[in-house]
């Protein structure tokens, strides 16, 4: 990645607090108009490094630039190229809808607020809302109310912590979508979550924080090659089946369900083993009733990575 195409780049940032080394050295990058994932366990150092990167904490060592200035010679010039949305809705509840959108338009000198609230409250669904109170609006609206108004200055950057937290599916989806075209339209999105499925969904990269230290970073797929990806599931119709099949397959690493008289066997996914596999099973006569490849998920792999570092 050359500088040019650098949103967001981050060198050996380190932060303590007291005798707690919170951040011991982290690294990343993030391309401009792309979707960047930060995921980690409670404590690993995530909100920290969110108040480092909008400059609302200073780093004992390291550098950061956002946009290629460096927020701690130039936080004011920072602070014009992002956003920030926390977890819970910085709205103010006793105004309407237009009214939180025009305040944002005005306290940042924007020309044409009246036509850029209806904009927004029209690309956000808010039309219909737009002259009542937050205080009447459901968990989702307040959501993309505050989406809006972080985007009401167009930004290049958006910080979103946790922007789903406490949605329905069905708000959570409708977000996901607004994420997506964010990204589209050409804004940088830097996203952390607790939802692995999310960051699946919509992250170009993702980076995995843990105990102050980014120990993995890559596509999902990427991230997911910790893991076999052979691994099949066989159900029986029988306990006996079941035991026959896992003595036959003694010499691969197995996993029995017996509730579901099921045995997961971990193969190396070629289909010249999967073929092995399936003419002993019809050689020694064994019934099966169903089989299925269990392929790797965001999360079994978080945990893995974040299992084999603190082990």
């Amino acid at each position: 990645m050359t500088a040019d195409n650098r949103a967001i780049s981050v060198k050996e940032i380190k932060k303590a607090f007291k005798d707690k080394q919170v951040l011991k050295g982290v690294n990343l990058e993030v391309e401009k108009g792309s979707i960047f994932a930060l995921l980690g366990s409670n404590g690993a150092g995530k909100t920290t490094l969110i108040r480092i990167l909008t400059t609302l904490l200073k780093p004992d060592d390291g550098e950061v630039l956002i946009g290629g200035y460096d927020v701690e010679k130039l936080p004011f010039k920072v602070r014009e190229l992002f956003s920030l949305t926390g977890q819970f809705a910085a709205t103010d509840e006793a105004l309407t809808g237009r009214n939180n959108l025009q305040i944002i338009g005005e306290l940042n000198h924007l020309k044409n607020v009246p036509q850029k609230s209806e904009e927004l409250l029209e690309r956000f669904r808010l039309r219909d809302a737009a002259d009542l109170q937050v205080s009447s609006y459901s968990g989702g609206m307040r959501r993309r109310l505050d989406i809006a108004m972080s985007i009401m200055s167009e930004p290049e950057i958006i910080f979103l912590d946790e922007p789903t937290t406490g949605l329905d599916p069905q708000n959570r989806a409708a977000m996901w979508q607004l994420v997506k075209e964010l990204s589209e339209s050409g804004t940088t999105i830097f996203l952390t979550t607790q939802y692995l499925e999310e960051a699946e969904m919509l992250a170009d990269r993702i980076a995995i924080l843990n105990e102050g230290k980014i120990i993995s970073e890559g596509t999902a797929q990427e991230l997911k090659q910790v893991l076999p990806q052979g691994v099949i599931e066989f159900v029986f119709q029988n306990n006996q089946d079941l035991e026959n099949a896992n003595a036959l397959f003694r010499n691969f690493k197995t996993t029995i369900d017996l509730e579901k008289l099921a045995l997961t066997v971990i193969t190396d996914g070629t289909m010249k083993q999967l073929t092995v596999l399936f003419n002993e099973v019809d050689r020694a006569d064994i019934k099966i009733v169903s089989f299925a490849q269990k392929l790797p998920t965001l999360e079994d792999a978080f945990y893995k990575l974040i299992g084999e570092k603190g082990a």
